[in-house]
C-alpha cells in the first residue's frame, strides 16, 4: 500500500472512494428491496427486511475491514457475502426474474461464511484442505440446491424453475444437502481445531470462541427447521434467529481482525502481502513495520559488516538502546546472516516473538535496505574523502600562492629596485640601457608571477570572500559582463567559496576562448538550500561537443560533485550556453 509522510497517498484515496461507492450502491440496493417488500405486501416487512438488513451488516463490517486492511481479503469476502444476502432477498419479491435469482442462490451466504472461517485472519486459504472444503461448501450451497427448486413448483412463480412435482425427490435432496453440509462443517471444525491448537495461548483464547460461533451460525441454518418445531418455535422466530446468528459473524470476525488479541498476527500476514507488491510507491519499510506492529515509534537499524556495527537508513553509525529501558531490540537474521535489528517500545508491544515474526517476514526487504544503507554510507564516506581532497588542494593552493607572493615576488621586487639603482649610476650609456632592460624584464616577470598567484588562489578570495573575488574577476573580463548578486551577505564556508570561484572563472574563460560570446552574465544567489551559481553567454553554444576530450567540463563536474553539489549545462548549438550550479552551504 502506497503512503506518504504527512498525508494519504493517491492509492489510499482511490481505495476509499471505491469503497464509498460500493457502500452507497449496497445501501441503494438494500433500501430498494425493503421498499419493494413494503409496497408489494408479500409478507411481514420486518421479517422480509431481515435479509437485506443482514446484507447491511456484512457490508458495513466488510468495508471497514477492507479499508483498515486493504491487502487482507477478509473485508472483501464480507462484501461478497453482503452481495449474496441482497441476492437472496430477491426471492421475497414478486418479480419472476428476481425471484429466480433469489431461489437459486438461497444458501449461498452459508458458503460465504464457510469461506470466511477458513480464510480468517489473513483472508487467504492457507492449505489444500481449506481450498477443497470451501469449494465443497459452494457445491453444497449451489449444486445441491438444484433438486429443491427443480422438483418443487412452489419455490418459484408459476413453477418456472420446476421440471416436475416430486415431493419425494425434494425430501431426498434436502436430506442430502443437509448431510453434505454437515460433512463440510465437520471438516471445517477439524481444520479450525487444528489451527487453534497450533496457535499461541493468547491467540487461542480469541480464536476458539470465534470459530465456535461461526460454526454454530452455519449449522443453525440446516438444523433450525429440524429443531425449531420440537422446541415449539414458530417459523418466523426460527428464521429470525438464523439470520441474526449468521449476521453476527462478520461483526465478530471484523472486530477480532481489527482489535483482537491475534490482530497483529493478521497484520504480519498482511505485511507479507504488502512486501509482494511490485509498486515502487510503497510506504517506507520502517513505517509498514510500525503500522503492522502498532508501534509508530519503531526503528530499523541495519548491520554493517564493514563497520562491524549498526547504521541507520542514511548509513550513519547508530547504537541500539540498552535493554534496561522501555526501548527493546530484536535481531533479524536472513539464514545465518545478521541483517538488522528492530527497536520497539516494550510498553506498546509486550511479545518480542511477534516482533521477530514480522522481522523474519520482512528479512529479505530489510537485507535489501541494509545494502542500500551500506551504499549510502560508502557514498557519504567517498564524498567526505573527496571533500577532504578538495580542502587539501585548496590549502596547498593557498600555501603555494603565499610562498610565491611572500618569497619569489618579493625577491623580484628587490631585484627590480637594484636594477633601477644600477641604471642611475654614472657609467656608460650601454650599461644604463642594459640596467633599464633588466628592470623591464624583472617587472614583466613580476607581473606574470602576480597573474600566476592570482590564478592559483586570488588574494581577494582569501581576504575578502567570494563576492569581492567574483567582482574583481568580472571587472577584468575582456567582454561586457553583468554580475547579479542576490542575498550574498557575509562569508560562506571556504570550501564552497573556492569551488564557486573556480567554477565561475572556468566558465567565463571557456566562454571567452571558445564560445565567441559578446556578452556574459554571472548570477550568485544565496538561496535557502544553498548557493546557486549561474553563468550565461550569447555565444555559439554546443559546449559539450566542442569541449574536446571533455576535460574542462569533467573537471568542473568533479569539483562540484566533490562538495555535494549539482551541475547542469544547457548549450544548444547557436543559442549560447547556460551553466547552473547548486552548492550546499553546510560547513
Amino acid at each position: 500500500m502506497a503512503r506518504r509522510r504527512g498525508g494519504r497517498s493517491s492509492l489510499a484515496r482511490s481505495l476509499s472512494t471505491a469503497l464509498a461507492l460500493i457502500g452507497v450502491l449496497g445501501l441503494v440496493i438494500g433500501g430498494s428491496e425493503i421498499a419493494m417488500f413494503a409496497s408489494e405486501d408479500a409478507g411481514p416487512v420486518w421479517l422480509l427486511g431481515l435479509f437485506p438488513a443482514a446484507g447491511f451488516v456484512f457490508l458495513g463490517a466488510g468495508l471497514e475491514a477492507w479499508r483498515r486492511r486493504p491487502s487482507n481479503r477478509t473485508g472483501s469476502i464480507m462484501v461478497v457475502g453482503a452481495a449474496s444476502w441482497f441476492l437472496v432477498a430477491l426471492a421475497n419479491t414478486t418479480v419472476t426474474a428476481l425471484v429466480v435469482v433469489g431461489v437459486v442462490l438461497a444458501t449461498a451466504p452459508l458458503a460465504l461464511v464457510v469461506w470466511l472461517l477458513h480464510a480468517f485472519p489473513s483472508g487467504r486459504l492457507r492449505s489444500a484442505v481449506s481450498r477443497r472444503t470451501v469449494g465443497a461448501g459452494f457445491l453444497v450451497a449451489l449444486l445441491l440446491q438444484v433438486p429443491l427448486y427443480l422438483f418443487d413448483p412452489t419455490t418459484s412463480p408459476d413453477g418456472v424453475l420446476s421440471v416436475a412435482d416430486r415431493a419425494d425427490l425434494v425430501d431426498v435432496g434436502k436430506w442430502f444437502q443437509r448431510g453434505a453440509g454437515l460433512v463440510v462443517m465437520f471438516v471445517t471444525a477439524a481444520v479450525l481445531v487444528d489451527r487453534s491448537r497450533s496457535a499461541p495461548p493468547g491467540q487461542r483464547r480469541v480464536l476458539l470462541p470465534l470459530y465456535a460461533y461461526g460454526s454454530l451460525a452455519v449449522l443453525a441454518v440446516p438444523l433450525g427447521p429440524i429443531l425449531g418445531p420440537s422446541l415449539g418455535l414458530s417459523v418466523e422466530l426460527v428464521v429470525t434467529a438464523q439470520i441474526a446468528l449468521v449476521a453476527g459473524v462478520p461483526l465478530a470476525f471484523a472486530a477480532a481482525m481489527l482489535r483482537g488479541g491475534f490482530a497483529r498476527t493478521g497484520e504480519v500476514q498482511e505485511l507479507g502481502a504488502w512486501l509482494a507488491l511490485s509498486t515502487t510507491s510503497r510506504e517506507p519499510l520502517v513505517e509498514a513495520l510500525g503500522r503492522t506492529l502498532g508501534d509508530p515509534s519503531l526503528e530499523l537499524l541495519y548491520w554493517s559488516t564493514d563497520r562491524a556495527g549498526f547504521v541507520d537508513g542514511d548509513g550513519a553509525p547508530s547504537e541500539p538502546p540498552t535493554p534496561e529501558g522501555r526501548r527493546r531490540t530484536v535481531d533479524i537474521e536472513l539464514g545465518s546472516k545478521r541483517v538488522g535489528t528492530i527497536v520497539y517500545d516494550a510498553a506498546v508491544i509486550d511479545d518480542p516473538e511477534l516482533v521477530r515474526s514480522a522481522g523474519q517476514v520482512a528479512a529479505i526487504a530489510i537485507d535489501h535496505e541494509r545494502l542500500t544503507a551500506d551504499l549510502r554510507a560508502s557514498r557519504a564516506a567517498l564524498q567526505r574523502s573527496r571533500a577532504r581532497l578538495v580542502d587539501a588542494g585548496d590549502r596547498e593552493r593557498r600555501r603555494i600562492a603565499q610562498n610565491l607572493h611572500d618569497g619569489l615576488q618579493v625577491e623580484l621586487v628587490l631585484l627590480a629596485l637594484e636594477a633601477q639603482q644600477l641604471a642611475r649610476l654614472d657609467g656608460s650609456a650601454e650599461l644604463a640601457g642594459a640596467a633599464t632592460r633588466l628592470r623591464g624584464g624583472i617587472d614583466g616577470a613580476a607581473r606574470h608571477l602576480r597573474e600566476l598567484v592570482h590564478a592559483v588562489m586570488p588574494a581577494a578570495l582569501v581576504e575578502r570572500g567570494l563576492t569581492a573575488a567574483v567582482e574583481d574577476l568580472v571587472d577584468r573580463m575582456p567582454v561586457p559582463t553583468r554580475l547579479e548578486l542576490v542575498q550574498m551577505n557575509g562569508r560562506l564556508p571556504a570550501r564552497i567559496e573556492s569551488t564557486a570561484y573556480f567554477v565561475v572563472a572556468e566558465a567565463l574563460t571557456n566562454a571567452v576562448k571558445h564560445a565567441g560570446a559578446t556578452t556574459l552574465a554571472v548570477t550568485l544567489e544565496h538561496a535557502p538550500k544553498g548557493l546557486v551559481i549561474g553563468v550565461a553567454d550569447d555565444g555559439v553554444g554546443g559546449a559539450c561537443q566542442r569541449d574536446g576530450d571533455g576535460v574542462g567540463l569533467r573537471g568542473l563536474a568533479d569539483r562540484v560533485d566533490a562538495v555535494g553539489g549539482q551541475l547542469t549545462i544547457d548549450s544548444p548549438l547557436g543559442r549560447g550556453t547556460q551553466l547552473l550550479v547548486e552548492l550546499p552551504c553546510g560547513s
